[in-house]
Formats: structure tokens, C-alpha cells, sequence
């Protein structure tokens, strides 16, 4: 199923006394982030019994918001862009669609001690300290990563084989490596260009002009998705167990049977499975030897994301990319440069392996670091600007995503009947993203009754 398809709108009903016994399937979603708010959403307008049990004490994953100093805001940072065909339809299924909202946004680029404006073909050709032919090269590379729908044999190559061969060693020390060794790190030159190429198109395709990019947030953050959707699963009759992690997933003579957790033992038809594949090995002993080495063997990262409030604005640009040997960090966020806020909100993501001494820093050692940056970037900012500080802390956000990735991605339907499993790296070479988590999550649960119609 591409991005691009849709799903039939199907009104949410009132339920009844008899739903449970008229239900098609007794379904188990582990997971409430948005893949497994989604698989619910799905298999609740499909009739099925729906039970959706999540670790977390509340709803919305990587989505979710916390109370920043008064302030709902994200834990991680999100945008939409204009090719979130399946963020959209959701969001119109619910009734938000009229709550998502477009602005015109800029990059900006710090290289060599100053901060110049990026994303443009005249703010390129401006940049000094890089030849003509370099910037002619990237440029290139962007405008036809743009066009191109598919490119099949990027799989076979390394970001930086494909970068250099466009861009030419000049261009990818200058644009490329620094984002690639400050989120990769040991990984960096393992990461596949079909992935880094996705990520330059569906950024690319946002864009309102050649000048002009645009991004898009909803009216209240993405608790305000969460929220619709934990309200209209709980409207069509659904159980939404938070603070309770599932424990072990059942089997019996090949067919799965249900969910143990700490509260007891619930019984299921189907489960569907969204957490971090890294847990499957331990979640689902019941899997063939080959099929947990499988999972074992896709690496992840972990993320420290320092978020600041301030007084007084970093910059004018929604995203800044870094290249400075100041500083280990890629390149910041002032999301209030997006969704308006009262005071400026900055996000500052320090993605690394776990075992990364970074990893194990204090907050208030990231916090430091991550402002020294802030000033390197604005010399005019004083810890008197700041209102208030946070670290959001997660192991497993960004799959290592290395050549030949798609071949080691095992099949989302397991060798256990009734049981489905992904996570975020099941939808590459596209990255991580709410609109391909609704996606994902909506074809898995809209498979159960495909199956079942062909019983």
C-alpha cells in the first residue's frame, strides 16, 4: 500500500450492549503511539473488539506532549509535510482537518563562524566558502531527488558513496557529513542513501515554490491527534490500558492466543504488535529461532531532545543545520518558528547510540552544552532568556537504517498465526513519522479483515 492511498471514511458508532459478542475479532494492540492508535482506530471502524496496551502512562509515543512550565508541547519535535496523504485522511476521518494549519518556514545553515540562510537555490549560490561547482552539484542532487518517485538502486549504496558521487568530496564534507557523523556516529558511513535520498524528497516536496518551503502543525500539538483518537476509540467501545506493559505474548499450536501483563492474562484473536522490534526476541518467545535473530539484528538509536523556552528567539528559521567543530550537535529546531507560542521554543536533539558517553550526561550537562550552541548561534542570548529547560530521553528512536536494509526487514505477518509485528523502521526508506505510522498501523489492522473476508 503506497502513502497515497486512502482509506473509506467510516463514522465512529455508539456502543451497545452486544458489541462484544457481535465483534468480528478480539484484536490486541501493543503500543500506543501513533502506529498503534491507528491499528486501533482501523480495526475498531472494522468492527473488531479492541484492547490497546501500553507501557508509557500515557497515550502518544514519540507524539506524545508533556506540561513544559505551563506549556503542552511535544517531547520530540514533528511538522507535517504536504506529501502526509495519511496524516491528513485521519485527521479529515476525525474532524481535525479544519485544525491543521500551513506556514511559510526558512532553513538556515552555520558554517565557518556565521549563520547564513539555506534552503533556496539563491541562498546556495550566496553561501561563501564553497566553490560553484560543489554548490552546482548539491543543488542538482536536490532538484532530482525531488523528481524522482523511486530509486531502486540507492539500496545498493552507502549516503556517502551516493553523496560523494554527486555532490563530490568538497560538497559532502560541507552539507553532508556532519548530519550523517553527529546522528550515525560509528554507523555513519553504513547508512543507506535510499533512506537519506527519501529523506531530501519528502522535505523537498513540501516546499510551496522553489523559494518557499512550508511545513504544517495541527491547532494543539499532536496531543490534539492523540487525544481524538484515544476519545473515538473509547466512543466505539475500546480498552486503552495505560502503565501496563505486556509481558509475553501467547501461543498456542502455532496460533496466537493472547497478551499476559501484569493485571492478568488477556485473550485475543489477533495481536498486533508496534513496539520497539528489539523487544520482540523477549516479548514473543513463541517466534522461530531465525525470526528473533531477525529482529535482534536491527540496530537503533537512542535521542536526548533539550528543549528550551526563551525570551528571545535563537534565530528566524524553523531549522538551522550545523557545521562547526565547536559543537557535536547537527543542527537545531525553533519550532515556535511553526506553531506560534508565547515564549520562543527550541529543540535541540542529540540522536546516539546508547553506548555513547553523551548518553549517560546529566540533564543539566546536555542543557549546558545545548545552550553554549544556542549562543554560538546568537551571541546575543543570556541564561537571564531562559525560562525554563527539559531533556525527553528515549532508547530506541531512529533505526540504523544501513545498505541493504529492505532485505533484512522481516515480513510485517509473522510465522505465528493472528500475530503482526512492526515498528518505525517497517516503513522504510521512509523515516520515522506520524503520517507513516498512521499508515502502517491502518493497513495492518485493515488486513485482519481481509483475511477474515477470505475465510
Amino acid at each position: 500500500m503506497s502513502a497515497g492511498v486512502f482509506f473509506d471514511r467510516k463514522a465512529p458508532h455508539t456502543p451497545t450492549e452486544k458489541d462484544s459478542e457481535n465483534a468480528l475479532a478480539k484484536i490486541i494492540i501493543l503500543g500506543a503511539g501513533p502506529m498503534g492508535l491507528a491499528a486501533a482506530w482501523q480495526a475498531a471502524t472494522d468492527g473488531h473488539a479492541v484492547t490497546v496496551v501500553e507501557a508509557a502512562p500515557v497515550a502518544g509515543g514519540m507524539a506524545a506532549h508533556f506540561d513544559f512550565d505551563g506549556l503542552s508541547i511535544e517531547r520530540f519535535y514533528h511538522f507535517v509535510c504536504r506529501a502526509d496523504h495519511a496524516t491528513s485522511q485521519l485527521l479529515q476521518e476525525l474532524g481535525l482537518l479544519n485544525q491543521l494549519r500551513w506556514a511559510p518556514t526558512t532553513m538556515g545553515f552555520y558554517f565557518k563562524g556565521k549563520l547564513h540562510e539555506w534552503g533556496n537555490p539563491i541562498a546556495l549560490l550566496a553561501l561563501p566558502g564553497v566553490s560553484l561547482l560543489a554548490k552546482l552539484r548539491y543543488g542538482l542532487l536536490a532538484w532530482i531527488s525531488v523528481q524522482r518517485n523511486s530509486w531502486p538502486a540507492l539500496e545498493r549504496l552507502s549516503a556517502k558513496q551516493w553523496l560523494t558521487q554527486w555532490c563530490g568530496a568538497e560538497g559532502f564534507d560541507c552539507f553532508w557529513r556532519p548530519l550523517l557523523d553527529l546522528k550515525f556516529y560509528e554507523y555513519a558511513d553504513q547508512i543507506s542513501a535510499a533512506w537519506i535520498w527519501n529523506r531530501v524528497q519528502r522535505v523537498g516536496r513540501s516546499r510551496k515554490s522553489m523559494m518557499q518551503e512550508e511545513m504544517g502543525y495541527l491547532e494543539g500539538g499532536s496531543q490534539a491527534l492523540v487525544d481524538a483518537l484515544t476519545r473515538s476509540l473509547e466512543t466505539m467501545g475500546c480498552t486503552i490500558l495505560l502503565g501496563q506493559p505486556a509481558q509475553r505474548v501467547t501461543v498456542q499450536a502455532g496460533q496466537v492466543t493472547g497478551v499476559d501483563t501484569a493485571a492478568g492474562h488477556l485473550a485475543a484473536d489477533f495481536v498486533i504488535s508496534t513496539v520497539p522490534v528489539q523487544q520482540i526476541p523477549l516479548l514473543v518467545p513463541g517466534l522461530p529461532e531465525d525470526w528473533k535473530q531477525k529482529y535482534a539484528a536491527i540496530g537503533n538509536i537512542g535521542i536526548c531532545c533539550v528543549i528550551f523556552k526563551l525570551r528571545r528567539s535563537v534565530s528566524p528559521h524553523f531549522w538551522v543545520n550545523i557545521n562547526d567543530p565547536q559543537h557535536e550537535i547537527p543542527g537545531v529546531i525553533e519550532f515556535s518558528n511553526l506553531r506560534p507560542t508565547q515564549e520562543r521554543i527550541v529543540y535541540v536533539p542529540y540522536y546516539m547510540p546508547v553506548t555513547n558517553a553523551k548518553f549517560a550526561w546529566t540533564d543539566d550537562q546536555l542543557i549546558a552544552d545545548a545552550f553554549a550552541c544556542l549562543q554560538m548561534l546568537n551571541p546575543a542570548i543570556t541564561a537571564a532568556d531562559t525560562v525554563a529547560a527539559h531533556v525527553s530521553r528515549l532508547r530506541h528512536a531512529q533505526p540504523i537504517c544501513d545498505v541493504g536494509f529492505a532485505a533484512k526487514i522481516p515480513a510485517v505477518q509473522t510465522p505465528i498465526a493472528g500475530l503482526q509485528i512492526a515498528d518505525t523502521c517497517f516503513y522504510y526508506p521512509e523515516d520515522r513519522g506520524i503520517s507513516e505510522s498512521v499508515r502502517l498501523g491502518r493497513a495492518m489492522a485493515a488486513s485482519i479483515a481481509a483475511e477474515q473476508a477470505n475465510v
